[in-house]
């Protein structure tokens, strides 16, 4: 069955509000970011390949800023037996949709879809834990430790995978980038509108860091490697490893 397609911002407002993961958005958000974020499909792949290498059983998986699921079922269905996952957000609307769609999954691996800021989220006998486009929603100064929060409650050889959109400090690399950016989503059927509208809507909602911000937090909150593992346009996905 197909996505109910993303027309949220399709038609003209004349105030456009700050963006929210409301349930107008949970309603169409699958559409939505497979139509927004290219690489999208790969960073979920890439989740299953790292589940498999990386999780250990009688430990936890957590995908902080869970939304509808996607990388949760990723997590469930590639762990090694006895992996516990844990399913995070804020966002009413987005944990009772992501919880029916868990609940018609039938993987074995035990789970919680809880529902809390991830600032306040607990990570305990860790293995892995998922920030796929979620980070880059929290405020800028608060970034620094919830990295470290999560470092410290990761076993030794635990990851972090860190998927974000990002900036340049090179003004014409921004400007391509994002120009191709909205080519993209051009190509998947949005239209100047819609574009224009929604791009006001994150302003000051979605503030995103450089590649180098990246690594350099991760590494100050106690990773021993990090690796830039892919790039599309401007989407980067980072590997963290205790």
């Amino acid at each position: 069955m197909a996505n109910p397609k993303d027309e949220v911002y399709s038609r003209p407002m004349p105030s456009i509000e700050a963006f929210r993961f409301d349930q107008s958005v949970a309603d169409v958000f699958q559409d939505m970011i497979e139509r927004s974020v290219p690489g999208y499909g790969l960073v979920l792949q890439l989740i299953g390949v790292l589940a498999e290498k990386y999780g250990q059983a009688g430990t936890r998986a957590y995908d902080l800023g869970c939304s509808l699921g996607a990388s949760t079922l990723q997590l469930r269905r590639h762990l090694p037996d006895g992996c516990h996952v844990v399913g995070v957000d804020n966002s009413e609307a987005m944990v009772s949709r992501c919880t029916a769609n868990l609940s018609r999954d039938h993987s074995a691996a035990s789970y919680e879809i809880l529902l809390e800021d991830l600032r306040e989220t607990n990570i305990e006998n860790a293995s892995i834990v998922i920030l796929n486009f979620t980070l880059q929603f929290v405020p800028d100064e608060e970034r620094k430790n919830i990295l470290a929060r999560i470092c410290e409650g990761l076993n030794v050889g635990g990851i972090l995978l860190l998927a974000e959109k990002v900036k340049f400090e090179d003004s014409s690399e921004q400007a391509l980038m994002t120009t191709l950016h909205h080519d993209f989503k051009k190509q998947h059927g949005y239209s100047d509108l819609e574009i224009s509208q929604k791009r006001a809507a994150l302003e000051n909602v979605l503030i995103p860091n450089t590649e180098e911000q990246h690594r350099q937090r991760m590494h100050d909150a106690g990773f021993s490697v990090v690796e830039q593992c892919m790039r599309c346009l401007n989407f980067s996905t980072f590997l963290g490893i205790k």
